[in-house]
């Protein structure tokens, strides 16, 4: 079901039916420990390589169309034949971040092997000085899961990350499950917002993911590549009331198949700033997505929001 117009203020209407951002028929328990076993005994480069077999092979008929769809705006001028080698490009790099992910998900000792460079830590350290925490805003660009756990292993934050509720509880288990170098907290839970606060005001370190609409009052319309597009207003909000500054922060796969973190400038929200910072940080996303339109991992029509459950 596509979203209706946005209002002239920017604001969204509000659906009486939660969204559903992206689903598939492999998202199972038993799917994802038979690829952590399978992926887990091949050395890096041949399940990175399977990894990419398996996207190219597999139909994917609706995330092919949805991805041809949102780069047709991120890359206006590319040809038929350029844009379709960027939607292989999409599921291909897809592929494999997801399997680093299943193979390194419980094994701490692999990750920093994985990271080739953080890039931008002078922000991190000034954002920091404020002494109110620091919210990591990112996006599903690159392996965001992965992200978390490498930054928090490189400082040594105590570091927080807010995560969608899965519709199996047995694959929310499995893929945060365990040992690991940071904290999940499922957003729209009822202690969620008092868990982030308390984190930011120990000094901590909060991920936030700031590139989908939650279908709710907290989404707001922002101009995104030419069009609007609704962004959710509710990290904004944290920031403002926590006093915390927000750090853009992307990890994608480079070419060496090492991951880099990238971080900017801290965005600073000032009362009553909240629209004026996300608009900010989209324009921070937009850049991020022009740099790396075959990493950006948003499988249905983002301009109009998610399709209804």
């Amino acid at each position: 079901m596509a979203r209706p117009p946005l209002a002239a203020s920017g604001t969204l209407p509000v659906s009486d039916v939660p969204p559903r951002w992206y689903t598939h028929e492999w998202n199972r328990p038993v799917v994802y420990r038979a690829g952590a076993r399978l992926l887990g005994a091949l050395p890096r480069r041949a399940r990175l390589g399977l990894a990419r077999a398996v996207a190219a092979a597999a139909p994917f008929p609706a995330e092919r169309a949805a991805v041809r769809a949102n780069l047709a705006r991120v890359v206006p001028g590319a040809s038929t034949r350029e844009r379709e080698a960027l939607v292989r490009a999409v599921l291909g790099h897809f592929a494999m971040c997801f399997a680093d992910l299943l193979s390194t998900n419980r094994t701490d000792r692999r990750l920093a092997r994985r990271l080739a460079t953080v890039e931008g830590g002078e922000h991190l350290d000034r954002a920091a000085a404020d002494g109110r925490g620091v919210i990591l805003m990112t996006a599903h660009l690159g392996n965001w899961e992965l992200a978390g756990r490498l930054l928090a292993q490189h400082g040594g934050t105590p570091t927080w990350v807010v995560v969608a509720e899965e519709p199996d509880a047995d694959v929310d288990r499995f893929l945060r499950g365990g040992p690991a170098p940071v904290r999940f907290v499922t957003l729209g839970r009822p202690t969620a917002g008092v868990s982030l606060l308390g984190a930011l005001r120990r000094r901590e370190l909060v991920a936030l993911q700031g590139d989908r609409a939650l279908g709710t009052r907290g989404d707001v319309g922002v101009p995104f590549f030419g069009a609007p597009a609704p962004f959710p207003i509710g990290p904004f909000v944290l920031a403002r009331a926590a006093g915390a500054p927000l750090v853009p922060a992307f990890c994608v796969l480079d070419p060496d198949r090492r991951y880099r973190i990238t971080l900017g400038a801290p965005i600073r929200v000032a009362a009553g700033g909240e629209r004026r910072a996300l608009a900010a940080w989209v324009a921070v996303l937009e850049a991020a997505v022009c740099r790396h339109p075959e990493q950006w991992f948003n499988f249905y029509d983002v301009w109009h929001g998610p399709p209804a459950r």
